[in-house]
């Protein structure tokens, strides 16, 4: 091993250690690099300059939206590189001077696109950049390797899911199968390197819990955004053209002046979404950063999964809508899809084996940290949900995120 724990320990303690966050321009990465900076450590963002911005702009510019203060930004570094270089690691060690210029990583960047066309990419960044991150850390002076992966490592299973490795198992999509690999990888060269190993499996993240702030919009949001585009279009409709599309489809205004739009949505007796607010992520994250320091596999999800049903009735009290329900698969049976429904499900395909979700996430491991802190994941309930969706409208989807 590297470093012993009293040494780990006090160089916690100092605030003396060098942090490099990758994916740090990324919705968590970017979360857990301004709770390090928050927390006194030293951090070193590694960011690629996108067509529009500069590396350090990009940053610059979420620091903006965080409200980091000029004291917090002084212990801020940007270092342009991209992980997806297989030469990115040499280049590092050599641009910082020596091996002893990052004593831990935080390793945020992936990709999570699921489509199976997309299966190149996701490989090469989820396992290609992830090889190339390790590679940094075997030439450097690395001492601890933080590997952010997901609870769906767990694959296609039902029941609990514990805070073990995953050696094989069936996928529901190239994003879970990747991820399962990038955690295997990273013990393997952790363990011939004499680096320890954090990994973090979060389930579905979204926004904050207590403002609704959020950098990404897919997950949560996409059905919700989903609803409501089809809900303009056909309020546009009847308002401006008379309503004959929207009629066509069943369509109409209520006479309490909601949009009613029969969509009926697959939902299972059992299991629902397993939902994680960003704020209780970081604080479970910096809770077993602190205190996991002999390394582990680390569950942060819900005890509690939300149901579809739940979802469906918090979407049209919000937006006013009418017609959309929860039904089982039984009820498609006796009744077949309308134009309405196969349009929206063409939407939440991908989304559709985690709205349904079976899984429940062992978080033993992660127990005493919580305790330790009294941390507990807020339920999500219509408050939550409305503070979410009013900044995603303000927002425009985060068409509008940055000024």
């Amino acid at each position: 091993m590297r470093i012993g724990t009293g040494p780990l320990r006090e160089k916690r303690a100092a605030r003396t250690s060098r942090i490099l966050v990758t994916g740090g321009t990324g919705f968590l990465g970017s979360h857990i690099a301004v709770a390090l900076l928050r927390a006194g450590h030293r951090v070193t963002v590694l960011a690629r300059s996108s067509k529009k911005l500069p590396a350090r702009d990009r940053v610059a510019r979420l620091a903006d939206w965080f409200g980091l203060d000029a004291g917090l930004r002084r212990s801020l570094d940007v270092a342009e590189g991209d992980i997806l270089d297989p030469d990115w690691a040499a280049a590092a060690v050599d641009r910082a001077g020596g091996p002893a210029q990052v004593d831990e990583i935080v390793h945020c960047a992936s990709s999570t696109a699921f489509a199976e066309r997309k299966r190149a990419e996701v490989e090469a960044a989820n396992v290609g950049g992830l090889r190339n991150v390790l590679d940094f850390a075997a030439r450097s002076g690395c001492v601890f390797f933080h590997h952010v992966s997901t609870a769906f490592v767990a694959g296609r299973r039902t029941g609990l899911c514990r805070e073990e490795w995953v050696e094989s198992g069936e996928f529901t999509n190239v994003y879970e199968e990747t991820k399962a690999g990038g955690e295997i990888l990273a013990r393997d060269v952790c363990r011939r390197e004499g680096i320890r190993l954090n990994v973090y499996r979060p389930s579905i993240v979204y926004g904050d819990s207590r403002t609704g702030r959020t950098l990404r919009f897919n997950a949560l949001y996409f059905p919700v955004k989903a609803a409501v585009f089809l809900r303009d279009i056909y309020l546009a409709d009847i308002r401006e053209r008379g309503g004959k599309k929207a009629a066509e489809l069943g369509v109409r205004l209520t006479e309490n002046g909601e949009l009613f739009m029969p969509i009926r949505i697959e939902a299972g007796r059992e299991g629902g979404i397993n939902l994680v607010p960003i704020d209780h992520c970081v604080d479970v994250f910096m809770a077993i950063l602190e205190d996991g320091l002999e390394g582990g596999v680390y569950h942060i999800a819900n005890s509690r999964s939300t149901r579809i049903d739940d979802l469906v009735l918090h979407a049209k009290h919000l937006f006013r809508l009418d017609g959309i329900e929860a039904c089982g698969p039984e009820d498609f049976g006796a009744r077949p899809k309308n134009a309405l429904e196969s349009l929206y499900g063409s939407y939440l395909e991908a989304y559709r084996p985690y709205m349904q979700d079976l899984r429940t996430f062992e978080i033993k491991n992660a127990a005493p940290a919580l305790e330790k802190r009294g941390l507990v994941c807020p339920e999500f309930d219509y408050g939550i949900f409305a503070r979410c969706m009013a900044y995603a409208a303000e927002t425009d989807w985060g068409a509008r995120l940055f000024p």
